[in-house]
């Protein structure tokens, strides 16, 4: 007799999925372990802050005390970060089971409350791993969508407390791209990044944004016996629309701006229904001149978005920088108009 596979595949499943939650749950007790840690340091701290270095002299005697019993997790240094984690998250119910130890050292690592309940909100309703927030941290995600958004619409979206309604409230710009593994000093072509994409597409989806997915690449359109190509096409559900993603590995021009425009309205004739949102077009390219893409598009506009792409993680300087320049041009638009 020989054992059917589907039977074998079940049981294997069943063991694959008690082994993942076994793990979740130490996971999670852990978490519970080095709160209450945290907090039973941090109340005797506070109940001998009238003696001068009580704190320190608390975490060393403790390290020496349990260290050699329970190894390094109770080093000073981890005792302190626990310490930490009590004062960073002082309420237990508000404690996520699904945030590893690894995902609260990262938020525990933001100073900024607003930031740090961003990437809280962010991180559930993405059910991210500690990987990928702390690549969205590093990447200075709330900074770049600060750039076209205030901190309460960030936070209102985060919080699916409203849908976006704005496209420019969950595309950044720039768009960090450093997970291509494209050297940012050697010469390649569109072909080349847009390979590249699609090769590392899950990391694209969750850089572009929520309610991504992915739709078709080089879409060919025929208007009137001529032949295009789409570089990308995404569908979000959040918009309600098609995406359509033109790449440009140049500085942006009016032409560029015009070949989109026209793919965008291709979408909106053809193949967007009735119930659907007109259909948004990125450009994503190499630089770009805001007041030509300005210049070229309506006033209203609000379905053609030009977005930069950098191959390398932002300094925190760097968005300062850019943050600057977003203000003095608004200052300069208040001023002439």
């Amino acid at each position: 007799m020989q054992l059917k596979k589907e039977l074998i595949q079940q049981i294997q499943s069943i063991i694959a999925t008690a082994k993942d939650r076994a793990i979740r749950s130490v996971d999670t007790e852990r978490v519970v372990m080095y709160w209450q840690i945290g907090k039973v340091i941090l109340e005797e701290e506070q109940e001998g802050k009238e003696r001068a270095g009580y704190g320190e002299f608390l975490i060393k005697s403790l390290s020496i005390a349990l260290q050699p019993q329970f190894g390094s997790g109770f080093s000073i240094r981890q005792l302190e970060r626990y310490r930490q984690f009590y004062r960073s998250f002082p309420i237990a119910s508000a404690l996520r089971t699904q945030f590893s130890w690894t995902h609260y050292k990262t938020l525990m690592g933001i100073d900024n409350q607003d930031k740090r309940e961003f990437y809280i909100a962010e991180t559930e309703k993405n059910n991210w791993t500690a990987r990928q927030l702390e690549r969205q941290v590093n990447s200075q995600l709330f900074e770049r969508l600060l750039m076209s958004n205030t901190v309460k619409d960030v936070l209102a979206v985060a919080r699916e407390e409203k849908l976006p309604s704005d496209a420019k409230e969950i595309i950044k710009d720039p768009m960090v791209l450093e997970f291509l593994g494209l050297k940012r000093e050697a010469a390649y072509y569109e072909k080349d990044l847009e390979s590249a994409i699609i090769t590392h597409l899950q990391e694209f989806l969750l850089e572009i944004g929520n309610g991504f997915s992915f739709v078709a690449r080089q879409k060919r359109i025929h208007i009137e016996g001529d032949e295009f190509s789409i570089d990308l096409v995404f569908y979000n559900r959040l918009l309600q629309c098609f995406v359509v993603f033109e790449i440009k590995t140049t500085k942006l021009t009016h032409e560029d701006v015009g070949q989109l425009q026209m793919y965008v309205n291709y979408y909106d004739r053809f193949e967007k229904q009735d119930f659907e949102n007109p259909t948004i077009g990125i450009l994503l390219c190499a630089d770009k001149n805001d007041a030509v893409v300005k210049i070229t598009l309506p006033e209203n506009n609000k379905t053609i978005i030009a977005s930069k792409y950098q191959l390398y993680l932002p300094t925190e300087q760097q968005l300062i920088d850019e943050v600057k320049k977003e203000i003095e041009k608004l200052d300069s638009e208040g001023n002439n108009s």
